[in-house]
């Protein structure tokens, strides 16, 4: 296989850019409706220090929410460019279901964003209230349209084929084909980790440097009860979507799981391994008997189909997705024990002051992050060689374009995100370090010309 090839780089490009991209709607997703939970705990106690939280994250969810616009800009132009047989052939559908996008979420979150960033002395605290929350909404409505658009690619139907190209014939089937309501949840959850994660780091590591205030110790408290709450049912969705890909994509199942032989009576998962596609087996496998019908069929002995009942080109490349689905599934194992840690030491009254967790609670803040990219890594790399499963293959979707083309290109790209993106992260992070304290010393500062002084002095000093 060629690595150097056009079709190969331009791969590389497009999971490069769309790996950026993922992260940025992700943050903005669950940092939209952190910050409605926020100014509606504001209005209903009166409490500033919510209000302190919201100025706070909303900088945050700014900088996000403009690198994700930015970034998924750029994949829009990628179809054209690089991948014009799967929009010559896909577009009629997911042309329209990418313009749904784009009228209903896009203008919804553009209109509102200045009121909730900028409005608070221009407009009512109800208004505002309801400007939060229609950029909320809009963020959950474009996750519903960017993933009905890729769930119709994994598992499509209401559509025909008419000279070459795929047409819609029924659109509630398209939009509600059998894995996007798992998918959905799974992402929009996922969405929710992220920020819950990112929220919670950022508190651990202002409780270790001694802070106590309530913006502090109140986003670090509400965090881990979002994480104790949506991690199990993370997981069980998760479960559920697993079951359905067993039965719509089960060649993608066989990959995850590096099985090669249809085991009769039972199947034994491999917990770790090498898969290797030339000699068809899974290297310095360690199997535990029948845990795969169990956790793939939820019976002692499910049958799963192993990979050799499909023809080679039609496999998904195992390697990746054994080790990229693992690396989610463990990291979610240990976000759930994050949350139950945070609930034991929540009972004995010790949250704030146990530095070890607080360690671990900081060191755990990328893994939403990460979890989510690994599990789109699987999704997609599972998916191959197609690219509207089972109707176009990736091969045929690739524009005419040379190696050379797609290599300067992905060279540009990768130049400009870490430039680019990178300034943006460390923005982020900068931000984050500094924590919500800033918007309280500012209000302080306005009352009391004397404080205000220290208040600088203070930041010099740091």
């Amino acid at each position: 296989m060629e690595i150097f090839d056009a079709f190969h780089l331009a791969r590389l490009q497009f999971a490069f850019t769309v790996s950026f991209h993922i992260v940025f709607p992700a943050i903005s997703i669950g940092m939209a409706s952190f910050l409605a939970v926020l100014e509606w705990r504001w209005l209903l106690t009166g409490d500033v220090a919510y209000k302190d939280m919201f100025l706070f994250w909303s900088k945050i969810f700014a900088v996000g929410f403009g690198m994700g616009v930015v970034s998924g800009v750029v994949m829009a132009y990628e179809f054209g460019t690089n991948w014009s047989g799967f929009s010559t052939v896909a577009g009629n559908i997911t042309g329209p279901l990418l313009t749904y996008e784009v009228l209903t979420a896009f203008f919804l979150e553009a209109g509102f964003l200045g009121v909730m960033l900028f409005g608070w002395q221009r407009v009512s605290p109800r208004a505002h209230f309801f400007a939060t929350l229609m950029v909320a909404v809009g963020t959950l409505i474009s996750t519903f349209w960017i993933l009905a658009s890729n769930s119709f690619m994994q598992t499509p139907q209401g559509y025909a084929v008419e000279n070459g190209r795929i047409v819609p014939v029924d659109w509630m089937k398209v939009i509600f084909n059998p894995s996007f309501p798992y998918r959905l949840a799974h992402m929009t959850i996922a969405a929710f980790i992220v920020a819950g994660f990112i929220v919670a780091a950022c508190g651990a590591w202002h409780l270790l440097h001694g802070r106590r205030d309530k913006p502090v110790t109140r986003s670090f408290s509400m965090a881990l009860w979002m994480l104790l709450l949506l991690t199990p049912i993370q997981i069980f969705i998760g479960d559920a979507h697993g079951l359905n890909t067993r039965e719509y994509q089960p060649a993608k199942i066989a990959a995850i799981e590096g099985l090669w032989e249809t085991e009769h009576g039972g199947t034994a998962l491999n917990l770790v391994g090498l898969p290797d596609m030339k000699a068809e087996v899974t290297r310095y496998a360690i199997q535990i008997p029948h845990l795969g019908s169990l956790i793939l069929t939820h019976s002692w002995d499910g049958e799963i189909r192993g990979l050799k009942e499909f023809p080679a080109k039609d496999r998904p490349y195992s390697p990746i997705v054994f080790w990229t689905f693992r690396i989610m599934a463990g990291l979610g194992m240990l976000m759930l024990l994050t949350a139950l840690l945070g609930l034991l030491l929540r009972a004995r009254g010790r949250l704030y002051e146990t530095r070890w967790y607080q360690w671990f609670v900081l060191c755990m803040g990328p893994s939403g992050i990460i979890a989510l990219l690994a599990g789109w890594i699987t999704t997609e790399v599972g998916r191959q060689p197609w690219t509207v499963y089972g109707v176009l293959r990736t091969e045929d979707s690739l524009s005419p374009i040379s190696a050379q083309q797609a290599g300067v290109s992905l060279l540009i790209f990768v130049l400009v995100y870490f430039l680019v993106f990178g300034m943006g992260i460390y923005y982020m992070l900068k931000m984050m370090r500094r924590g919500p304290e800033e918007h309280v010393k500012r209000r302080e500062s306005r009352k009391h010309p004397v404080l205000r002084n220290r208040a600088l002095d203070a930041l010099g000093e740091e």
